[in-house]
């Protein structure tokens, strides 16, 4: 039985199954492991990390009388929480006015005519990001004008197909997760900024501000940043030192907006004050920073790395739901979650005939109806020609009935 627990109540022989966080908030290559080391047990409370899962089948349980709670409790508030999106009213927010860019096409497109569009936007996206990282290696000034226009255009993009680009930017190699994260989450913030209505004008300020927010990391060595196994206290306080670099190497090139040096130094703090560097809590921390957090770490964890396979991410936003009161604004949560779906495009899922699909449109309209491309039925376990079923199309009989492991 998996229990959520405090970490101060971990005890040697318990059977750790997750870290309640990102993975990279921990000095651990693994999550899933037997607790017998007692460094290890160390080093987990000297983290922040506040909770984790332990699963009593294949390891000591809690002391009677011990806070904890079950998956499936767990589980049941995200799955009603969720239910209740549609229903919240928009938040609003404001961010600093930057200078208006041209006009572009921003007609809406269908999956596939955006996805040739957003083919070519990563490519050149890449390129961009590769220069600005090894011009910050060799202490130059970011070229922030150049950059504005690509933001437009991922912007543009994002209107015309939000699941496009998002989708195509999660498809990382080894080499290139670093730059093509920074992509991700400059489309990511500004499909949040359009949930949160905010104007064009701040819409490219959240967009710059993901696509700089770890150029810190250019100032990391490489052996560190692709390191595929367990990284040594001293790396982790390296990987660590990354918000802090890049305000440093931002501010330095000069012409750079207050509000993305900010998401850039503030990025991984969390609400409950114990993020990093400077422990900021709940509005301490500004909007910008805030919606870079959730960005940052959605896609963080759903793109493969050397030491870890993505998750789904459906998955993602459930463990994410599960994290939000301790890492993440609530409400911004809460619209970041319509802005990409409750089944974002790339999750697995099963529907009430049985027939298992991903997700690969989302529905205008509603959260809980996406396009899906089935292709496999658990009722013969075997394949099934592929074929796109609309859940929101009239009269449509079919809805999702559980998210599925991939790795199934």
């Amino acid at each position: 039985m998996l229990k959520r627990i405090d970490v101060k109540h971990l005890t040697l022989g318990m059977y750790l199954h997750e870290f309640c966080g990102s993975w990279m908030e921990h000095p651990f290559w693994r999550a899933k492991f037997l607790l017998q080391d007692p460094d290890d047990l160390a080093r987990i409370l000297a983290t922040s990390i506040r909770e984790c899962w332990i699963d009593t089948d294949k390891g000591a349980d809690v002391a009677v009388g011990t806070a904890s709670v079950s998956r499936e409790e767990v589980d049941a508030q995200i799955e009603t929480d969720f239910s209740l999106l549609s229903d919240l009213p928009p938040i609003e927010v404001t961010l600093p006015t930057p200078p208006p860019p041209p006009k572009r096409n921003r007609q809406p497109a269908d999956m596939q005519s955006e996805l040739e569009m957003a083919a070519a936007i990563c490519v050149k996206s890449k390129q961009a990001v590769v220069s600005m990282f090894n011009e910050a290696r060799m202490g130059r000034a970011v070229d922030s004008v150049g950059l504005q226009s690509l933001v437009e255009e991922i912007s543009d993009s994002v209107t015309r197909n939000p699941g496009a680009l998002i989708s195509l930017a999660r498809l990382k190699t080894a080499d290139d997760s670093t730059y093509m994260h920074s992509v991700a989450v400059c489309a990511l913030m500004i499909a949040l900024a359009k949930q949160l209505k905010l104007g064009d004008d701040q819409q490219r300020l959240a967009g710059l501000a993901g696509l700089m927010h770890d150029l810190g990391k250019a100032a990391i060595p490489l052996k560190v940043l692709n390191k595929p196994g367990k990284l040594t206290d001293q790396e982790f306080t390296v990987v660590r030192s990354h918000p802090v670099e890049g305000f440093h190497m931002l501010k330095e090139g000069g012409n750079i907006p207050e509000a993305v040096l900010d998401a850039c130094l503030h990025h991984h703090e969390k609400v409950d004050g114990s993020g990093y560097p400077d422990k900021l809590k709940g509005d301490g921390i500004s909007v910008i920073a805030r919606m870079t957090a959730i960005c940052d770490v959605y896609d963080a964890i759903t793109s493969d790395r050397p030491y870890k396979r993505g998750w789904d991410p459906a998955e993602s936003l459930r463990r994410m739901a599960d994290w939000t009161n301790d890492h993440f604004d609530p409400r911004l949560f809460q619209a970041f979650v319509k802005s990409i779906g409750i089944y974002p495009v790339g999750s697995l899922v099963r529907l009430t005939s049985g027939r298992l699909g991903v997700v690969v449109e989302q529905a205008p309209a509603a959260l809980t109806t996406p396009v899906v491309k089935v292709f496999f039925s658990t009722k013969s376990d075997l394949r099934i020609p592929a074929e796109l079923v609309n859940l929101a199309a009239p009269g449509a009989t079919e809805k999702i009935v559980a998210r599925e492991d991939p790795g199934q």
